[in-house]
């Protein structure tokens, strides 16, 4: 089982390159080729959606965090933004959050328009999703079978 974990600053120029270990990673580690390509799409979804996180907050500046491990025949990635977020009811409305974004506000209803977009676009990348929001920040992680547990089957 071999953990990698890569933290970078809350900039675009980096997400490409946590889509290039990513994919690296997910190759050492087993994943089908044919899937190599969602695994890309997915970190490139799921870090840019993090580095947009930052945008609102200037004076935020907590890397990115992007885990990367291949234990327990899956392949999993977790992204963590590190921007605290207020928790979700069960519901899964945030609290104290309207249900309709304003989009006239500077923009910032536009923006989680286009995070929510990311998220549709994740899901269906990906074999499992887990999405939470915290006080640590917000929390994507995603997993596909890798080689493992394929091996596994087999025998």
């Amino acid at each position: 089982m071999a953990i990698v974990e890569l933290r970078f600053s809350a900039l675009p120029e980096h997400v490409r390159t946590a889509r290039l270990v990513a994919a690296a990673v997910a190759r050492r580690a087993g994943v089908a080729e044919t899937v190599l390509d969602e695994v890309r799409l997915a970190v490139g979804e799921a870090c840019s959606r993090a580095v947009g996180m930052h945008r609102s907050r200037a004076d935020d500046d907590r890397p990115v965090t992007v885990t990367l491990d291949d234990g327990n025949g899956r392949f999993c990635i977790e992204v963590n933004d590190g921007v605290p977020q207020p928790a979700l009811t069960e519901a899964g409305v945030a609290e104290g959050a309207g249900l309709v974004p304003d989009l006239s506000a500077n923009g910032s209803g536009l923006d989680l328009i286009e995070n929510e977009m990311g998220l549709a676009v994740i899901l269906g990348l990906v074999d499992d999703l887990d999405v939470r929001a915290g006080a640590e920040g917000g929390v994507i992680r995603m997993s596909w079978p890798s080689g493992a547990k394929s091996a596994e089957t087999v025998g």
